[in-house]
């Protein structure tokens, strides 16, 4: 006796004859890429636009290494979250770089408590007119972290693409602006304040407003 073919199994062969297995997303991975993505900023900022002064006499100003250790700080905590969220699972919360943002914010605070106490103490209001340059420049190279960590998203499957967006943005200007600092001759307070964590708020604008559609499939 003949037994009739199935075709729900021919239908399921059918369907699963062109997979191929990929790599499965592993944080290290992740990590790893923004990393490169970091480095390759750098390297921008270092080689193709110029090291600053200081640095390059191996002198190291206070108010540098501590802005420059906040954004860092905020790039890593940022990219850990973004890549978390590449693969979600239960009980998989994401706070670290809540914290870093809290940690951040110090910066454009003291900028504006100094201006405060400036104007309070008979100064005027003078906005650096060079600071649009850290704005942009940071923004451009955080660009390259940007884009690492859309595609990274794009392989993953973020149950939160806005949320995704923001962080991937936060990230991005973080690392532009880490990297940009190692060219700015700038160490007032005032200007780190305002003109580098400007350059976080834009990306993170941008990365909220354009990543989610990039990652929706």
């Amino acid at each position: 006796m003949k037994t009739m073919p199935n075709r729900s199994e021919g239908l399921i062969d059918l369907l699963v004859a062109d997979l191929k297995p990929t790599p499965p997303l592993t944080q290290s991975g992740g990590m790893a890429r923004a990393g490169l993505a970091a480095l390759a900023a750098i390297c921008i900022a270092v080689f193709g636009i110029g090291i600053r002064r200081d640095l390059a006499a191996g002198q190291l100003d206070p108010v540098f290494l501590l802005s420059s250790g906040l954004f860092l700080l905020l790039a890593c905590a940022s990219a850990w979250s973004v890549i978390q969220m590449s693969r979600p699972h239960v009980g998989n919360h994401q706070t670290g770089w809540a914290w870093a943002i809290a940690m951040a914010a110090v910066l454009p605070v003291s900028g504006l408590l100094t201006w405060v106490v400036s104007l309070a103490s008979g100064g005027t209001l003078a906005v650096d007119g060079e600071g649009w340059k850290c704005l942009v420049m940071g923004t451009a190279l955080g660009a390259l972290m940007a884009a690492g960590l859309t595609l990274w998203l794009r392989r993953g499957a973020p149950t939160s693409p806005e949320r995704a967006g923001l962080l991937t943005g936060i990230a991005a200007g973080s690392t532009g602006m880490f990297a940009f600092a190692l060219h700015c001759p700038h160490n007032d307070i005032a200007h780190i304040g305002l003109w580098h964590g400007l350059a976080v708020v834009v990306s993170s604008v941008l990365g909220r407003l354009l990543i989610p559609s990039a990652i929706r499939w």
